[in-house]
C-alpha cells in the first residue's frame, strides 16, 4: 500500500498494542513486552533506508497516573528492545484537553514527519485502533491497521488497509499492495464518531 513509486520515507508506529503489548498507563520498563515480529519489522525498514518513529498517546500523564519520566523510561526500553527509532512523538494530554497532537488529531504525525524530513504523503502510520488511522488520514499520510483484541470490528471495517501482523504490514509498505498482505477497504471520511473513546 505504498505511495506512488514505493517512495515511502518514514513509517510511524503506535506504541501500545502495536509495537508492545498494551499495559494501560505503563510506567514500568520491566513490563515492556514487544509483540511478535516487532523488532524484525523495524529492522527491515531500517535496512531499506526508511526512517522509523513512534507516535503515542500517553494520557496517564495528564491523569496523574504516570510521570513524564516514567514515559521516557518506558520509551527507552522500547528503543532498546525494538529500535533504535529516529523520532519519538508523545502526547501527554487527556481526551478533553483540546490539544492538536493527541490522536486522532494529526499533530504528532505531522511533527514526526517533519523531524525526519519527510512529507506526510511519504509516511505510513501503523496502529491498532481507529484513532491511529484517522490521525494518518487527517495528516495526509497513509495508514495500515494491525488489529488486536482491542480493535473494534467497525474500526477494522473502516480501515483502508489492514494487515494481520507487523511484518506483513511492513512488507506491504516495501512491496506495494498484495491481496494476502494488505486489504484495501472502502475509503471513508473521518467523523467524530470514529474517535475510539478508550482511556488511552
Amino acid at each position: 500500500m505504498s505511495p506512488a513509486g514505493n517512495r515511502v520515507k518514514a513509517v510511524l508506529f503506535d506504541r501500545d498494542g502495536t509495537l508492545v503489548h498494551d499495559v494501560p498507563h505503563n510506567g514500568d520498563p520491566d513490563l515492556v513486552r514487544p509483540v511478535e515480529g516487532a523488532r524484525e519489522a523495524v529492522a527491515l525498514l531500517r535496512e531499506h533506508g526508511i526512517s522509523v518513529g513512534v507516535v503515542t498517546n500517553q494520557s496517564g500523564v495528564a491523569r496523574g497516573l504516570i510521570s513524564d519520566g516514567d514515559v521516557r523510561r518506558v520509551n527507552r526500553r522500547v528503543d532498546e528492545l525494538i529500535g533504535p527509532f529516529d523520532v519519538w512523538a508523545v502526547c501527554p494530554h487527556g481526551p478533553d484537553d483540546g490539544c492538536h497532537c493527541r490522536k486522532p488529531q494529526p499533530g504528532m504525525v505531522l511533527w514526526a514527519a517533519g523531524r525526519v524530513c519527510a512529507g506526510p504523503a511519504d509516511c505510513v502510520v501503523v496502529g491498532d485502533i481507529g484513532a491511529d488511522m484517522e490521525a494518518a488520514e487527517r495528516a495526509g499520510a497513509h495508514g495500515i491497521l494491525v488489529p488486536n483484541d482491542r480493535t473494534r470490528p467497525e474500526e477494522t471495517a473502516a480501515a483502508a488497509h489492514v494487515a494481520p501482523d507487523l511484518l506483513t504490514a511492513v512488507r506491504a509498505v516495501l512491496d506495494g499492495p498484495v491481496a494476502d498482505r494488505a486489504r484495501r477497504g472502502p475509503a471513508r471520511t473521518p467523523t467524530a464518531d470514529d474517535s475510539p473513546g478508550r482511556p488511552v
